[in-house]
Formats: C-alpha cells, structure tokens, sequence
C-alpha cells in the first residue's frame, strides 16, 4: 500500500481550491465619505487626486476584536470615524474600513470595490487591499473557515492585481523604510497584533506557491 504525505500547505491549498463566493454588501459611500478620503490621501499621504482610487500592490489582514457580523459592518459603515476612536482621530474624519469581510463560518463580504481607498493600515492605504476577519478575541477566536477564506482571497485577489505581499496588520510598520509608505507624520503609528503570528503563518504556508515578496528587513 502507497500512502502519500502532504504538507499542511498543501492541504490548505486543496481545501482552498473549491470555488467560493463573495456577497457583495456594500458599506456607505456617498459624496461625504468620498471626500473624506480625498482629504485622507491629500493630508496624509501628499497624493492630490479627483477620486480616491488605489492600485493595490498588498493585502493587509486584520480582526475586529468584535464577536458579530452584524456588529462589525456597523463599524465601518458610517463615514465619519465615531467619538470611541480618539486615538487616531488627529489623523482625519474620515471613519475606519475594509474592501472585505470574513465571517466565522468563512463567508466573504465585499465591503467596497478593490481600487477604492479604505483607511485601515497607517502609512499603506494608498496600495493595500484590507480584510477584516470578525472576532479575535480569546473568547471568539479566528476559525478555520476564516483561515481557508483568506487563503482563497488573497489567491483570488492575485490574480486580479499585481500583488506583491500579504501581510498581517501587525507588520505594518515593517514598510517604513520603503517606497510603498507614505505617511507624513512621524508620530503617527498604533501597536498593532491581528491578525497574529499564528495566523500568518498558516496564510503564507497556504498561499507559497503565489511567490509573493518576503518581508521587507527594515527593523
């Protein structure tokens, strides 16, 4: 008897192969959040433009901390970024967001179109895809169904773009130091850990065959 071993990317892979789908629930994009984002690329990134387009060259991975569907959407649909987030509200009105987002049981929700900006990493927004995974908390942690989800989205998203990495939220600042970031304010930067090391890993291991960039060795 044969017995063949597959590694745990491989395994991923096949499992990521079957077809998925994407439910397109669109956040609120009206002229004030379409402003909004206008003024964002203009004050933090110096990039004067007629519309808030981007030409994604990464994905960023993120989690909520928050343990609904229902309850994630709500925060990033309003356009303006609510009073609970003080904390990064000297950098603009403009509220936080994502192009995608991945619910527990692994169904993907377009928020926004690819090539429309979403503030979601500091010094990135201008070239980076942003999915949000609900939970991540020790009591709603990140499944399985996500972990193949993200898999299939980045390989779905590299085939439409010229993606270069995927990274995790918490990588963010590893880019300082290279063309890509363009945030002017030296001051402005928040400790970040989703979507975990943990996660990463198993999204690389999953996504090897893409060849995308290894991190840049800037820290």
């Amino acid at each position: 008897m044969r017995y063949i071993i597959l590694s745990i990317g491989a395994l991923l892979m096949m499992s990521c192969a079957v077809k998925r789908e994407i439910v397109d629930t669109p956040i609120i994009f009206n002229d004030e959040r379409k402003a909004l984002s206008l003024e964002y690329l203009s004050e933090r990134y110096g990039l004067d433009q007629n519309e808030p387009t981007i030409v994604p060259k990464m994905v960023v991975l993120h989690w909520t901390v928050i343990p609904t569907l229902e309850k994630s959407f709500q925060a990033f649909n309003n356009p303006k970024l609510p009073n609970w987030r003080p904390e990064i509200a000297s950098a603009g009105a403009l509220n936080v967001s994502a192009h995608f987002l991945v619910d527990q049981d692994g169904t993907i929700y377009r928020l926004m179109p690819e090539t429309v900006m979403a503030r979601h990493v500091i010094g990135l927004n201008h070239c980076a895809i942003g999915v949000e995974n609900v939970g991540g908390t020790k009591e709603k942690k990140l499944t399985k169904a996500q972990l193949k989800s993200n898999i299939w989205l980045v390989q779905y998203l590299k085939e439409k773009y010229d993606i270069d990495y995927v990274i995790g939220h918490l990588e963010y600042t590893l880019f300082e130091e290279t063309p890509l970031w363009l945030e002017k304010n030296a001051d402005y930067r928040t400790i970040k850990t989703d979507p975990g090391d943990k996660f990463m890993k198993r999204v690389r291991r999953g996504t090897k065959s893409l060849n995308l960039k290894s991190l840049p060795n800037t820290k």
